[in-house]
């Protein structure tokens, strides 16, 4: 019987680095690509949305398979599914076959990110438990922090293609470790809801399709004004089919709970905030500001290095005041980050910018952690896989569509170019909106956690299964 639980660690870290790397390096390599490929803004967003999109819409089902047919065995074709998608992205010799790549990688990301934190789960017990989720929430923080940075250095050195192409051999190496690793299943699974899967899915990538060819086609076009009709009619099957089963895929009657919604509402919001600044910031930096894509990467450390150190504290902070308050702060700072980023210009300097993104990045990395801990002892032990799920599903949903409105809003300002005239206004646009999102966000959140007091989340216990 395989049971070597530093084997599991090993595996389930490297590859959970792998997942955050592929989305933040992307968006480093976005000005490259289009150059290169001879592609439009609309095919180049396609290459972080097609990833989220599927990321997001599989992260559910590719759970409920794990059970169904076991942890490692989905794990090991998850993370194969994602080698595969990123070395057919470092070969792809036109935007559509890249595109069609990152998707099919988006796929195997969502099987590979369920199962790790079954196995992990399956692997450590008490406060070795605790201790492996801590590293799990701190590789998450890494592939976020130095994305960016890891992205600019390879495309430097080898070209945009080498972003694609080094998360994939890291999976590759994953891939050697899978017989190593023990095997879990339910042991009274139930089926995969395939009629919400697709349902959801279909609704999803609509939507996006929506925002991102919106633009390009114009608003009042017939495909345009269909795709946005019939997402909203499948969301509509999706909360019918979802009502109706016996164990749902997406358990809508958690969202019953006011302090589950509120703590959904408030990750939503804060990766709403993040991601899309990940995604356009390094395209600002490098053809408004010139910087180099290394330059690039690194002033994004600013951002995300919080992420390293503040999760622990957030875990202590606990201890003395109400985790939810931890909460809605983190918010309330986030939309401060955002609405100081607003004195971003043409002649930018580090120095400019290092104020709001280390407030964004303050902000963020007091909720990474905590916000699943909440969630899930909000919920009733037996459904504690469910909430980690669902408030998953929200944050890589919102991220996905904020994305996909970011770039639809930058699109129409500087006429699919993303270069001045246009784009210093229209990020500056972007980010009083998500300031002001991000605030009342911070309201009904707090109003939603008030009707009553959580209990302080120990901080060995602040990373109990997702980021």
């Amino acid at each position: 019987m395989r049971n070597h639980p530093a084997v599991v660690l090993v595996a389930v870290l490297l590859s959970t680095v792998a997942l955050p790397v592929s989305l933040t390096g992307a968006s480093v390599a976005l000005p490259d690509i289009g150059r290169d490929l001879h592609a439009g803004l609309a095919g180049v967003q396609w290459v972080v949305n097609g990833y989220n999109a599927t990321f997001a819409s599989f992260m559910l089902a590719t759970g409920a398979l794990a059970d169904l047919f076991g942890r490692r065995r989905v794990y090991a074709l998850g993370v194969a599914v994602f080698a595969a998608g990123g070395l057919l992205a470092a070969v792809a010799d036109s935007i559509l076959l890249l595109d069609v790549a990152r998707a099919l990688a988006g796929v195997g990301a969502a099987a590979a990110a369920t199962s790790a934190s079954a196995l992990l789960a399956g692997a450590f017990q008490g406060r070795a438990q605790a201790r492996a989720f801590g590293l799990f929430g701190t590789a998450i923080g890494v592939g976020l922090a130095f994305g960016p940075s890891i992205a600019g250095l390879l495309i430097e050195g080898f070209g945009w293609r080498a972003v694609f192409a080094a998360p994939a051999l890291a999976a590759c190496a994953v891939l050697a470790l899978v017989p190593l690793l023990p095997e879990s299943r339910q042991p009274h699974p139930g089926r995969v809801d395939w009629a919400g899967t697709v349902s959801f899915t279909a609704a999803l990538l609509l939507l996006i399709f929506g925002f991102v060819q919106g633009p390009a086609y114009g608003w009042a076009a017939p495909v345009i004004v269909g795709a946005f009709a019939a997402a909203a009619a499948l969301l509509v099957v999706f909360v019918r089919v979802e009502r109706r089963r016996a164990e749902p895929m997406f358990d809508l009657a958690l969202l019953a709970s006011p302090r589950f919604l509120g703590i959904c509402l408030a990750a939503a919001t804060i990766v709403a905030v993040l991601v899309p600044l990940l995604v356009y910031l390094p395209s600002y930096l490098t053809t408004v500001v010139g910087l180099s894509p290394g330059a690039a990467g690194a002033t994004l450390i600013l951002l995300t290095a919080p992420t390293l150190v503040l999760p622990l504290l957030s875990g202590a902070l606990t201890r003395l005041v109400p985790a939810t308050a931890v909460t809605v702060v983190s918010v309330v700072v986030v939309a401060g980050g955002a609405a100081w980023a607003t004195v971003l210009r043409p002649d930018a300097d580090t120095a400019t910018l290092a104020g709001p993104l280390l407030t964004i990045g303050v902000g963020v990395g007091l909720s990474i952690g905590l916000l699943d801990a909440i969630a899930i002892g909000s919920v009733a032990p037996g459904r504690a896989a469910t909430g980690a799920g669902m408030i998953n599903t929200a944050r890589l949903t919102s991220e996905t569509i904020a994305i996909a409105v970011v770039g639809a809003v930058l699109a129409s300002t500087t006429a699919g170019r993303l270069a001045d005239p246009g784009f210093t206004g229209g990020l500056r646009t972007v980010l009083w909106s998500l300031a002001g999102l991000a605030v009342a966000a911070a309201v009904a959140t707090a109003v939603l956690v008030r009707r009553g007091a959580l209990p302080a989340v120990p901080a060995e216990s602040a990373y109990p299964g997702g980021s």
